[in-house]
C-alpha cells in the first residue's frame, strides 16, 4: 500500500477521555477481536487497525493501514505520530484461511509480527502477541504436502513468538486454543471451523470423524479468552507464555457429538448418528490415501478432507496445560462450563439457521408422509 497515499496519512482525532491509555488493536473484526473490544473498551482508548472493512464500532477509533506494507503503509508522519500516541500494543491480526496460499500466510502473520513489534519498539509500549496453542503440534513434511495451508499457520505463528521473545520488547505471548462463541450467548462474530462442525454435526452430516472415542477438543469460549488477555494487560504483565486452553478439562469427541445431537433433536430434527470414529494412525495410513483416488462425491471428499485438516491442528499433543485462573490470567472453566458453552454455540448456531433447520425437518418427514 503506498505510503504517500492520503487517507493513510492522518491519524483519526481522539474523542474519549484523555485519562485513558491508548491500545493499538488489529485483528478487531475477528471472532477473538471483537470480544476483545467488548472486553477492552471501558479501561483503553481503542484506535484499531483495519485494511478494508470498516469495523463500525463507536467505542473504536479506526486507522486504515496495511500490515505486511513498511510503516503500515502510513506516511511517515502518521506512523511518527502513531507511535507517540500508542501505550500498548495487542497484536491479534493473523491470516487464518488455509486456501490462501501458503507463500501469503507466512508472509502475512511474519511481516505482520514484525511491523508491530518495530512500533511497540518506537512507542516505548508493551506488545501482547496472540498466537495459538496448535504451535506445540509440529508439523511433519507429510503435513506440508498434503495440508499446506494449516502447516504454513502452525509454523508462521511459532516463527511469530520467536520474532517476539528475539525483539526484547515486554508483553506476552498469549497462546488460546480452539475460540468458541460467547460462553452464555453462544454470539460469535463470523463463521470459523469449529462452527461449522457444530452445524454439520447437527444436520447428521459427518459419517466418520478422525479421531479416538477418547480423543479431546480444546476449546474455550471467546469471553474467557478476552477477560484473559484483558487481564494481562491491565496487569501491565511484562513477560511470559500464556495458555489459554481448557487443559484437563476439555470435553471428549464423543461427547462433542452428543451435545450437539442433543441440540438437533430440541430443534426438532432427527437425532444425527453418532460419527463413526477413525483411529489417528489410520487417518494417515487409509483414509487419506484413500482420498485421493475415491470416487466418493466430491463435497463428501473435501468435507472428510476438511476434518483430516482440523485432526492436524486441533487434536495432537492434549491435553494443554493452562494458564486461565493464574494470577492476571481470568477464570479457569471447568469441564461443565464447556459443554455448557458448546451447547449454547449450538443453540445459537440453529437459530441463526433456523430456514436451513426448516428444510432439514420438512426434507426428514417427506417420507414418512408418502408412506402414510
Amino acid at each position: 500500500m503506498p505510503s504517500h497515499n492520503p487517507r493513510l496519512a492522518v491519524l483519526p482525532a481522539r474523542t474519549g477521555p484523555r485519562d485513558r491509555p491508548t491500545l493499538l488493536l488489529t485483528g478487531g473484526s475477528g471472532v477473538l477481536g471483537r470480544a476483545l473490544i467488548d472486553e477492552l473498551s471501558p479501561d483503553f482508548d481503542l484506535l484499531c487497525l483495519r485494511r478494508n472493512t470498516p469495523l463500525r464500532d463507536p467505542r473504536v477509533r479506526e486507522l486504515r493501514g496495511d500490515l505486511v506494507a513498511p510503516r503500515l503503509g502510513l506516511s511517515p508522519l502518521a506512523w511518527h505520530e502513531l507511535a507517540l500516541e500508542v501505550d500498548v500494543v495487542l497484536h491479534s491480526a493473523a491470516e487464518t484461511n488455509w486456501r490462501t496460499p501458503p507463500e501469503d500466510i507466512t508472509r502475512t502473520n511474519l511481516r505482520g509480527a514484525d511491523s508491530m513489534l518495530d512500533l511497540a519498539a518506537r512507542a516505548d509500549a508493551p506488545m501482547y502477541l496472540v498466537s495459538t496453542a496448535f504451535v506445540a503440534n509440529t508439523p511433519t513434511e507429510e503435513d506440508h504436502r498434503r495440508f499446506p495451508g494449516a502447516a504454513a499457520y502452525l509454523d508462521s505463528k511459532a516463527r511469530a513468538e520467536q520474532l517476539h521473545r528475539e525483539a526484547g520488547v515486554p508483553g506476552a505471548i498469549v497462546r488460546p486454543s480452539v475460540v468458541m462463541g460467547d460462553s452464555g450467548t453462544g454470539r460469535i462474530a463470523g463463521e470459523q471451523g469449529l462452527t461449522r462442525t457444530i452445524g454439520s454435526m447437527m444436520l447428521g452430516q459427518v459419517p466418520v470423524l478422525p479421531g479416538a472415542p477418547e480423543a479431546r477438543i480444546d476449546m474455550v469460549p471467546q469471553d474467557y479468552v478476552a477477560r484473559a488477555v484483558g487481564d494481562l494487560v491491565r496487569g501491565r504483565v511484562g513477560s511470559g507464555e500464556y495458555w489459554l486452553t481448557a487443559g484437563k478439562q476439555a470435553i471428549e469427541l464423543g461427547e462433542f457429538a452428543d451435545v450437539c445431537a442433543d441440540v438437533a433433536v430440541r430443534h426438532g430434527l432427527p437425532r444425527p448418528e453418532r460419527p463413526r470414529l477413525i483411529p489417528v494412525e489410520a487417518v494417515h495410513r487409509l483414509l487419506l490415501p484413500l482420498l485421493e483416488g475415491t470416487s466418493l462425491p466430491s463435497a463428501v471428499r473435501k468435507r472428510l478432507q476438511y476434518y483430516a485438516e482440523l485432526l492436524l491442528v486441533f487434536q495432537r499433543e492434549l491435553p494443554f496445560d493452562t494458564s486461565l485462573g493464574d494470577p492476571d490470567c481470568g477464570a479457569r472453566p471447568t469441564h461443565a462450563d464447556i459443554r455448557t458453552a458448546l451447547a449454547n454455540n449450538a443453540e445459537n448456531w440453529a437459530v441463526a439457521n433456523a430456514a436451513l433447520l426448516s428444510r432439514h425437518r420438512a426434507t426428514a418427514a417427506a417420507p414418512a408422509e408418502v408412506a402414510s
